[in-house]
């Protein structure tokens, strides 16, 4: 039984009234400004867009982020989505 949940991926996300996000499965941030923020989650990359984005609470170690500001959406990138991209997704994911 310990093997069954091995391998196994998860990551929560709770976004309330736009304001406040909160997300676990969290691996590393890769970078972010107030406006964007890329980070690598146990699922893939996921992309946070806003206006005046900041970090609330940040644990590498447990995988947990909490990202403050008005967020007007959340995209995972993938193959498709990476090689459409421009800028900085676009050197990133070549």
């Amino acid at each position: 039984m310990a093997e069954a949940g091995k391998g196994q991926k998860n990551q929560d996300v709770k976004l309330i009234n736009r304001k406040l996000l909160e997300l676990t499965g969290v691996v590393n941030v890769e970078s972010f400004d107030s406006e964007e923020f890329l980070l690598e989650t146990e699922l893939g990359f996921l992309t946070v867009t806003g206006q005046n984005l900041h970090i609330k609470h940040l644990s590498l170690d447990q995988g947990l982020v909490a990202i403050e500001g008005l967020i007007h959406s959340l995209a995972y990138l993938d193959g498709a989505a990476a090689s459409k991209s421009k800028g900085l997704f676009g050197k990133l994911f070549k």
